[in-house]
């Protein structure tokens, strides 16, 4: 059981606060409810630049690594499509130049045309970096068109295209800042060898006075029931021929979410794991290949992807994978495989939340769910999955109609 105190700031800012003696350091983890489910179609990888954008000077602080480099301190951030998380590692007697740095930036960012251009043009290489001069770099943004048609989680992270990062105005990037960047549209969560009354005053006294801002509720189009299958080819110049095999599956929040996480695990988990021991060593049909789900906010998707034996064709890998996915909808699988998911599955989870840096990203992730205290419930979620839950939400799943298939050709 991981106790936190929960508080909420008069300008709506959440406060977790996570005690934790056995570490000598302390997590300040800043969590943004943007992401690029929350972008304009014509306007995508808003909340990536932003990601970059954070560390480029605010109001009151030009700098922002040296502060912190001084104060022993270390820092990072990621960005998915439905949340920007910013964390920061340092000393407890330093937490107040971390505090300082976050609530400045929330508080307003400098908005220079050199910040924005040195930004911009990280965030370009970066696209061609990942997307266009990577081998496979393409194929999960291809794999995500094809399967939304309605949602934007039918975008990448990144952002749909170059040019609309290279298009962005400082009126574009403001209005983004002042519509998502605010204490009413954050989570602050604080874990480590610290008192709770005084990171409480400390909170206060840093973000106390950082105005609310209008965030608009946001309105994400509902993605329609997938009817028929969908495929696409791609002929690339890469070593392997890949398949990608997307199936939509349950949100988050949805009891239906753990019977598809097992379900992967039984498929690809380890090296016991189904696809290791008969598409990889037996049948030797694929040279990797994983089963996974995204954990999207918004309903997601189930994927199954791997690279082909130069030998083997498409139609040979996908029924080698429908045989194996067949077995889960039949019920053929034994209690002993499901058990043994479940209690990795849990098992992993504990040694995570053993970290101290996780401890306050995860207590800030189950909070922008609904409710923090819900970090608590997971390991009985896990444990309560019974077989005819696996069968149900395997048939859901695995439906014919329900696939959208990328063949990702070698030129080679």
């Amino acid at each position: 059981m991981l106790k936190f105190i929960n508080h909420t700031l008069s300008n709506g800012l959440k406060l977790i606060i996570i005690p934790d003696t056995s570490t000598p350091l302390v997590q300040v983890n800043v969590l943004y409810k943007v992401g690029a489910r929350n972008e304009h179609p014509d306007r995508t990888g808003f909340a990536h630049l932003f990601e970059h954008l954070m560390f480029g000077g605010s109001a009151n602080i030009p700098d922002y690594d040296r502060p912190l480099q001084l104060a022993g301190g270390e820092n990072n951030a990621f960005t998915n499509n439905d949340i920007t998380n910013y964390y920061i590692s340092l000393p407890p007697e330093n937490l107040d130049i971390a505090l300082w740095l976050e609530s400045d930036r929330m508080n307003e960012l400098a908005f220079t045309p050199k910040s924005l251009e040195t930004q911009r043009q990280v965030v370009i290489e970066e696209f061609r970096q990942r997307n266009l001069n990577q081998p496979y770099g393409d194929a999960f943004m291809n794999l995500r068109d094809l399967a939304y048609k309605k949602h934007p989680y039918s975008w990448s992270t990144i952002g749909k295209c170059i040019e609309h990062i290279k298009d962005a105005s400082m009126e574009d990037v403001k209005d983004f800042f002042y519509k998502h960047y605010a204490p009413n549209n954050a989570i602050l969560s604080i874990a480590g060898n610290v008192d709770p009354v005084r990171v409480y005053e400390r909170v206060k006294h840093w973000f106390g006075d950082i105005p609310k801002r209008n965030i608009s509720a946001a309105i994400i189009p509902e993605e329609p029931v997938q009817t028929k299958p969908r495929t696409l080819t791609l002929e690339r110049d890469v070593p392997f021929s890949g398949l990608y095999m997307a199936y939509h599956m349950s949100d988050r929040l949805n009891p239906k979410y753990y019977a598809s996480d097992l379900i992967s695990d039984i498929l690809s988990n380890g090296k016991s794991s189904w696809f290791e021991q008969i598409l990889i060593k037996e049948k030797q049909i694929f040279s990797s290949v994983d089963a996974y789900i995204l954990g999207s906010y918004d309903p997601g998707l189930f994927v199954i992807s791997g690279k082909l034996h130069k030998d083997k064709t498409y139609e040979e890998a996908e029924h080698a994978i429908n045989e194996l996915t067949s077995r889960i909808t039949n019920g053929d699988f034994s209690k002993t495989e499901l058990e043994k998911v479940k209690n990795r599955s849990i098992a992993l989870r504990q040694l995570s939340l053993s970290s101290v840096e996780n401890k306050a990203f995860e207590t800030a992730f189950f909070e922008f769910l609904g409710d923090a205290g819900l970090i608590n419930e997971e390991d009985k979620k896990y444990i309560n999955v019974s077989s005819e839950d696996i069968i149900f939400t395997a048939k859901e799943i695995f439906n014919t109609n329900n696939c959208s298939t990328l063949y990702y050709k070698s030129k080679k």
